[in-house]
């Protein structure tokens, strides 16, 4: 099995519903993301991905998600975008793109992450 990861920012804001607590707020952050393809195919040229063409497919995702109130967007309405629920629309959207998906890990702060797969 092989496995190739890109890393990608944006920095966005959101609050929680149903939440007690700070976060119930708005507030934002500078998410990471790391996107996961595994694969056991190597393309002539021994890559399983090309780090170019995943970098730019993933870095159209996030830019939708960029400088943006999360909570506004049409595909959050109603729910709590926690970095869960960031993670899982981020790999739907990979995976729509990517057979190979394998992990979305979604960082809020260097030390808090929630990563979704399936």
């Amino acid at each position: 099995m092989f496995e190739v990861k890109i890393e990608t920012h944006f920095s966005s804001a959101h609050h929680l519903l149903n939440y007690k607590g700070n976060c119930e707020n708005q507030h934002g952050h500078n998410w990471k993301v790391e996107v996961y393809i595994q694969g056991t195919e190597l393309d002539k040229s021994n890559i399983l991905v090309d780090f170019k063409v995943l970098k730019k497919k993933v870095n159209e995702i996030v830019d939708y998600l960029d400088h943006k109130d999360i909570n506004e967007l049409p595909e959050f309405r109603g729910i709590s975008p926690s970095s869960e629920i960031i993670s899982k629309f981020i790999y739907q959207k990979v995976k729509e793109q990517f057979s190979g998906v394998s992990r979305v890990n979604v960082w809020e702060t260097p030390t808090s992450r929630a990563s979704y797969w399936e």
